[in-house]
């Protein structure tokens, strides 16, 4: 079983991107749709947050703007942060790839956005990065409820630049031209993937 790493920074296109790879019946393991359900009602995460960050957690599930208020501007508090919320996204991931090598699959997909930062390369066989013009981005970007452009300035600051990931990727996504340039970008790389398993 192959599997690719699917990254880009924000606003680049990357939940459409992993939606076309699962209209094409590639598993995707969404990195940040498991923290959502960790963080919400019944979560296992909730209860270490709470306790980490008194008054964030509110009937039972941690309210993610008084969580974000908390941490994003302080490096000390966001790494606590991901040493509560990592080992958890990790166990769910392998118990993804679990499932899919049981069931055979020959390319799986884990859509983490964070990849290079958090150095997850080799949890990878291959990584695709999305990538779009910057202009677009923040465009994109500008339209997300609560953001700002200062907002913006220090998610940027804290992400692998655009540049940077792309030269590292076996396949870059372009998400700028609309959704037909990167649904056959994608297909191209599965066409390469179910090939042969690319050499790191």
């Amino acid at each position: 079983m192959i599997i690719l790493g699917l990254t880009g920074s924000i606003g680049m296109g990357k939940t459409t991107a992993a939606n076309q790879l699962r209209k094409m019946g590639v598993p995707v393991h969404d990195a940040d749709d498991v923290v959502h359900k960790l963080t919400g009602k019944g979560g296992k995460a909730v209860p270490l947050v709470g306790d980490a960050f008194p008054g964030v957690v509110f009937g039972g599930t941690v309210d993610r703007g008084r969580l974000g208020a908390r941490v994003f501007s302080d490096d000390r508090a966001l790494h606590r942060l991901e040493a509560i919320l990592h080992p958890l996204v990790h166990d769910e991931e392998r118990a993804f790839l679990r499932r899919c090598r049981n069931q055979r699959k020959k390319v799986v997909a884990l859509d983490i956005p964070l990849l290079f930062e958090v150095k997850g390369e080799d949890r990878v066989d291959a990584i695709a990065v999305v990538s779009c013009p910057k202009f677009l981005q923040e465009q994109r970007v500008m339209k997300r409820r609560g953001m700002t452009h200062g907002k913006l300035k220090a998610i940027r600051q804290r992400q692998l630049p655009d540049s940077e990931k792309r030269r590292h990727a076996h396949f870059v996504i372009p998400t700028g031209a609309g959704r037909r340039a990167s649904l056959i970008a994608l297909r191209r790389a599965m066409t390469v993937l179910k090939a042969h398993k690319p050499r790191r």
